[in-house]
């Protein structure tokens, strides 16, 4: 970043209130805040559609370059009290409330199960998450016997529909 912004690290840390705050910043970039918040403003009509529009920014996270996301899970469960950590824990309120208010019409309108709103958003962010984390070493040992991600999306988006929505839509 300190290249790209032809200054020294130094320079960033001071900018953005030391190592946390630049990693934050990164996160905001580069993880799935905006594009949640993004598909909070004008969330789509259909359960199905916020369900995959909320799936499809945890995947860009995980594959937008450069890889943060991923980088900055492996520190959290490689380091529990390392900077990935600490990062989580001041960006996931956003990401959570962004869910959140996608989820509130759908519980208010009966159109999803009465589950804690936490377990509600890791019923749609789990599968994703896991499988992007898991998905390399998955290409390397299944080849072409791994669905492609769109594909696992819409499996993890009918599974979510099926465990939250009364009657198991989807």
């Amino acid at each position: 970043m300190a290249a790209a912004a032809p200054c020294a690290l130094p320079s960033l840390h001071t900018v953005f209130h030391g190592r946390d705050g630049l990693l934050a910043a990164v996160f905001e970039r580069y993880g799935p805040v905006v594009d949640v918040e993004a598909l909070a403003a004008a969330p789509p009509e259909r359960l199905e559609d916020m369900v995959r529009g909320v799936q499809r920014a945890v995947v860009h996270a995980f594959a937008r370059e450069p890889r943060v996301v991923p980088a900055i899970f492996a520190d959290l469960l490689a380091r529990p009290q390392g900077p990935g950590t600490r990062l989580l824990r001041e960006a996931m309120p956003r990401v959570f409330s962004g869910i959140s208010a996608l989820l509130r019409p759908e519980l208010a309108a009966g159109r999803v199960r009465p589950l804690p709103m936490p377990v509600l958003i890791q019923l749609i962010i789990g599968p994703p998450v896991v499988h992007m984390m898991t998905r390399p070493a998955l290409e390397a040992a299944l080849g072409e016997g791994l669905p492609p991600v769109e594909e696992s999306l819409d499996h993890f988006a009918a599974a979510f529909l099926r465990a939250a929505a009364p009657g198991g839509a989807g």
